[in-house]
């Protein structure tokens, strides 16, 4: 017998996504090669010595236990000594680290301890979906501030109207971006500590992306290396990019004690904490000596530039990242971003519409660099003889 979803649900909004995908399957169906740059999904393998102390710790009978639910101290050290190492920032593991099953699952997690129901969110438009609906489950109100080229992708705080900015419980941002591969300049996030600061607000900060850079001197930055940014701030970091571990599922989150806490408060209620053996294996990766991150930022680099040539080549304009593996690009005129994604179906190149992030991505597409670069250059042919350019 049928039974009737909860109202939370159906405040969701329709699953954009919904059509592509059963078009994917159609187009498949017919033995069409698909290429899929549509989810950021890292095609390289985990790095091997992570895998050999997985299998190690997964052999200690200690490890078949119930985990800690704020994560092994060891991990939250490593975390801490990374972001100091990396950021300069100085983090209690104690007190100021929690380990997370993925940061897709703290950030998540975390309104549903500081947003009451008719509390307001602010969330940049476009964004990665999950902040939005967090708040919406939490009963939240959602506030969407507008960003696009012309503000380098980055929201405008001055022209958030005071009355959102007073009761703004907190404000969800993503650097570097996704989907635009854009980054957080000192300046902004300066602005962005003093502001929080101004109105009582929660920065919730999404740096999954952190390592995912092009440049010694693009390195994006993390909140905490803004002074005052503790007393306001909470970081999301995980360890599926950096080490192409997405289906391992561990992160972290850093900053306020109090913002830690009411996560981890929410965590004890929900679940039991991370396997302590892919624990060990994080420790291996965040104590490593980074070589790995630095081949695979490589591999980027050229799958990027590939891109850009190819893009460049067909008068498609669009944002060259200095950070992520995202390239986010104008839809050519005649175009809707769901349009073009269904015309770019047909012939097997799977990218994702810009209007999935929110109104303020209709016009744009992401391609997700996951792909070998002759798959890259493959799909931009594909993509150069359906627009006939």
């Amino acid at each position: 017998m049928p039974f009737e979803k909860a109202d939370r649900l159906k405040r969701l909004p329709p699953y954009l996504f919904a059509d592509i995908d059963k078009k994917k399957r159609e187009v498949a169906a017919r033995g069409v090669d698909m290429i899929g740059l549509g989810i950021g999904d890292p095609d390289r393998p985990t790095p091997a010595f992570i895998i050999k102390e997985l299998a190690r710790a997964a052999k200690d009978p200690q490890n078949h236990r119930y985990p800690d639910y704020e994560g092994l101290l060891e991990f939250r050290e490593a975390a801490a000594g990374f972001m100091k190492k990396r950021f300069g920032a100085a983090l209690d593991p104690k007190t100021e680290v929690i380990a997370l099953i993925g940061s897709k699952e703290g950030i998540a997690h975390f309104p549903l301890a500081f947003v009451n129901p008719g509390d307001l969110a602010i969330v940049t438009d476009p964004c990665y979906p999950v902040p939005a609906t967090a708040v919406s489950f939490a009963g939240g109100e959602v506030y969407r501030t507008p960003m696009s080229a012309k503000s380098k992708w980055l929201p405008e705080l001055k022209k958030i109207p005071e009355d959102i900015a007073r009761r703004a419980k907190a404000i969800f941002l993503a650097y570097p971006s996704n989907p635009t591969g854009a980054t957080a300049t000192r300046e902004f996030c300066e602005e962005l500590v003093a502001w929080a600061k101004k109105y009582n607000t929660i920065v919730a900060t999404d740096c999954a992306y952190s390592e995912i850079y092009y440049d010694e001197d693009d390195k994006p930055l993390s909140i905490f290396e803004i002074p005052g940014a503790k007393d306001v701030a909470i970081e999301f970091h995980s360890l599926s990019k950096t080490f192409n571990m997405t289906g391992w599922r561990i992160g972290w989150a850093a900053g306020n004690a109090g913002l830690v806490a009411g996560l981890g408060q929410v965590k004890t209620n929900v679940d039991s904490g991370a396997f302590n053996a892919i624990q060990y294996a994080g420790i291996a990766g965040l104590t490593s000596d980074l070589k790995s991150v630095e081949k695979m930022r490589r591999v980027y680099k050229k799958r990027r530039n590939t891109v850009a040539k190819a893009l460049r080549e067909m008068g498609i304009k669009f944002l060259k990242p200095k950070a992520g593996f995202f390239i986010w690009a104008s839809v050519p005129e005649g175009y809707t971003s769901a349009g073009l994604v269904s015309k770019l179906l047909d012939t097997g190149v799977v990218v994702t519409p810009g209007s999935g992030f929110g109104a303020c991505g209709e016009g744009y597409f992401r391609i997700a660099l996951t792909v070998e670069v002759e798959r890259l250059q493959e799909a931009m042919d594909r993509v150069k003889k359906a627009l006939g350019k």
